[in-house]
């Protein structure tokens, strides 16, 4: 039988020879006449291995902006206490890629608020993007995964931002109102509708995204009033919330009696408020590069249908930030008990952890 390696160094220490097999300090010259001899492969040494940043990681902390964070600032109260949107042109998004262009809008966004979850699986860069999902379906599918139109509504958030990544080959269009012009108009023009939508009878469907114990819906008002501020110095702004889409979709509630159906009158009502939006409207297309933000506290959102073009062409698709603006840090006083807390609002469910991805899932 062959000799082992120990019976063939039976006086010599194993360790002590990988370790010289190993070296490549102070080489022999006869064998390495230049005096330095390669490493070869080696383990790392894993105290000195830091793991990378995720994108969900991304904050003011360790994205700096010096030049750029004051102007930042003026836009975020332009966006709370203002015209409530702004329109950024040229992001050099086609030259950055997906990952880049990613990096850089979260970086953006981390000055203007706190990422939140945009769905149950807990996507704080979200992609509205057509995914194949059926838009009649309204209460399993979020329509931003389809082509179809979305009405005028407001996100779960007190600021959401859309990078245009890709055009569709028709359509997509974006649209904008302000519910303060809105709300200002019904009551003028249909001072009962604007009754109905400021009485806390309406209920909107949470499509399955709940936590353990919560609800399928919530009940709320369409427009009302910011609390009182403390030290009386500020009226109350006029606050919305709204999106047709979760309105509509409750049937299989109301059908089971667990909650009263649309009225006749709320059903006006929701005609009338998308007329009154649509008439209203700031009409905009979104080209690639551009990036809009605006405020869902005063400002409601829609756009047309659309549809894609054919392959090998890219499928229209937004990259999508869902931002919170919590009171301490000069955000709308809002009548939720998690007014106060700095990710306030979003989808959360348990404790699905927040993630990035760089496309449509």
């Amino acid at each position: 039988m062959a000799p082992s390696f120990e019976q063939s160094l039976p006086d010599t220490d194993v360790s002590t020879v990988k370790q010289k097999t190993f070296s490549y300090e102070n080489p022999s010259r006869s064998k390495f006449p230049d005096g330095i001899k390669t490493s070869g492969q080696t383990e790392p040494l894993y105290d000195l291995l830091k793991p990378g940043t995720p994108l969900t990681g991304i904050s003011q902390n360790n994205f700096h902006l010096p030049t750029l964070a004051p102007y930042l600032t003026a836009i975020r109260a332009e966006l709370l206490n203002g015209k409530g949107f702004i329109l950024f042109k040229m992001f050099p998004v086609t030259a950055f890629g997906l990952h880049k262009s990613a990096v850089a809008y979260m970086g953006l966004g981390t000055y203007l608020g706190y990422f939140v979850s945009q769905n149950g699986r807990g996507h704080v860069l979200g992609h509205v993007k057509d995914v194949g999902d059926d838009p009649s379906k309204i209460d399993k599918v979020r329509i931003y995964r389809t082509a179809a139109r979305q009405f005028f509504h407001a996100d779960d958030s007190d600021i959401v931002g859309l990078l245009c990544v890709a055009r569709a080959l028709e359509g997509g269009e974006s649209d904008i109102a302000s519910s303060h012009h809105v709300f200002n108009t019904l009551q003028r023009e249909h001072p009962d509708v604007l009754r109905t939508l400021c009485e806390p009878i309406w209920y909107f469907d949470r499509k399955g995204e709940t936590s353990v114990g919560q609800q399928d819906w919530i009940r709320t008002p369409i427009f009302y009033l910011e609390t009182p501020d403390p030290e009386g110095k500020e009226q109350p702004r006029v606050y919305s919330k709204w999106d047709p889409y979760y309105v509509r979709s409750l049937t299989r509630f109301s059908d089971a009696g667990l909650i009263p159906p649309l009225s006749p009158a709320q059903q006006h009502a929701a005609a009338v408020l998308e007329e009154t939006c649509q008439r209203l409207a700031l009409h905009m297309i979104l080209e690639v590069g551009d990036i809009q933000f605006l405020s869902n506290e005063h400002v409601l959102h829609a756009r047309t249908a659309y549809k894609d073009s054919p392959p090998p062409e890219p499928r229209r698709h937004l990259m999508r930030l869902w931002l919170a603006t919590p009171e301490s840090e000069g955000g709308w006083r809002l009548p939720f008990p998690d007014s106060g807390h700095l990710k306030r609002g979003g989808i959360q469910v348990n404790d699905t952890r927040p993630v990035a991805p760089l496309d449509a899932e």
